[in-house]
């Protein structure tokens, strides 16, 4: 079906792609953010499974990342600082003197140029100028979104920079398999395809220890409910996974399961890790879509990325990305029903 367009708000737009099969997309171009993902149900009945807002104005004043494209570098870096080539450089300390999610506005912020790829992709694309939150060289990106007859959303990212940087984007999406309209999501089964986890500090910043998980509460190795185990760590999830495979390549990461849904959803990526975040920080005063207000665990998050604080800690994959080099992350989530 053609890509359609609409106004959201006064200069975004909001595209809608829908597939052969139903499933339905909506993006818009400010922060090239995913507003909308309606996917059927065992007896084929769309809900939306996406948290969000009704309009922009949800997405100017949000401080939670629903949807959002998340960059210059995803998650934490410890003091907001970094050594690059031997300079220092102070980006710019928007949590609790850290730096996180590329800064105080950050890519999530920006009006991103939108087209639609026929027949079934949206095209965003933003220039970072150097020094913008402080990060060094200006930094080119292309984000795309597409919308694939097997139920797939597929999201690829590519960059290049005119000086040496540091790169980590990733997708902010909150997901609620039976609709966030339905409440919590400590039902939900996960699975991660991770033996291993970068530990934090009490203040979720890496320690530099990849620990094993075996006999944790982390141990996603086999399917869990979010909820079976979720009181055992303060505050509930938010850490990065170390991944199995080999960075680079196209890999399974996660799935989740709604049995009373039946929805299925299945996330592949080529990144290092992935970062499992249960809605944490989700506090009853953000009101979402259809006035739904949303509360503590009312949607999931499984960010691919590199390690949080990468720049900090050289036994980690590296982030940097040098003049001649092109950046290139792949994220598919694939929809299916038990």
């Amino acid at each position: 079906m053609p890509i359609e367009t609409s106004n959201f708000g006064t200069s975004p737009v909001l595209f809608t792609v829908t597939n052969a099969r139903g499933l339905r997309a909506k993006i818009t171009n400010y922060g090239a953010t995913l507003v909308s993902l309606e996917a059927p149900d065992k007896n084929g009945k769309l809900t939306d499974i996406v948290l969000g807002y009704d309009s922009l104005e949800g997405y100017i004043n949000d401080t939670c990342y629903l949807g959002c494209t998340v960059g210059r570098f995803a998650n934490r870096i410890r003091r907001a600082k970094c050594t690059l080539d031997g300079m220092e450089y102070l980006l710019t300390a928007n949590d609790k003197g850290h730096h996180l999610h590329g800064g105080g506005v950050g890519f999530n912020k920006r009006l991103w140029a939108g087209r639609a790829v026929e027949p079934s992709a949206v095209e965003f694309t933003y220039t970072s100028p150097a020094g913008e939150e402080n990060y060094p060289g200006e930094l080119k990106v292309k984000v795309v979104y597409t919308l694939t007859d097997a139920n797939e959303l597929k999201i690829d990212y590519t960059a290049v920079t005119d000086a040496p940087t540091i790169i980590n984007l990733t997708n902010h999406a909150y997901w609620n398999l039976r609709g966030p309209a339905a409440g919590d999501i400590l039902g939900h089964e996960v699975t991660i395809e991770s033996d291993e986890y970068t530990a934090v500090s009490p203040e979720l910043v890496p320690s530099g220890e990849i620990a094993p998980l075996a006999g944790t509460p982390l141990d996603f190795t086999t399917p869990h409910a979010v909820g079976e185990r979720i009181a055992q760590i303060e505050g509930g999830y938010d850490h990065n996974f170390v991944v199995r495979g080999k960075p680079g390549e196209l890999r399974p990461m996660a799935k989740v399961v709604e049995k009373t849904t039946g929805r299925v959803m299945d996330i592949s990526a080529t990144n290092p890790a992935i970062q499992f975040y249960t809605g944490n920080f989700l506090d009853g005063t953000v009101t979402g879509k259809g006035s739904v207000v949303y509360q503590k665990h009312f949607g999931l998050c499984l960010e691919t990325q590199h390690y949080p604080d990468s720049p900090n800690h050289d036994n980690f994959p590296s982030v940097v990305l040098r003049p001649g080099e092109t950046y290139r992350q792949t994220t598919v989530h694939k929809f299916s029903t038990l």
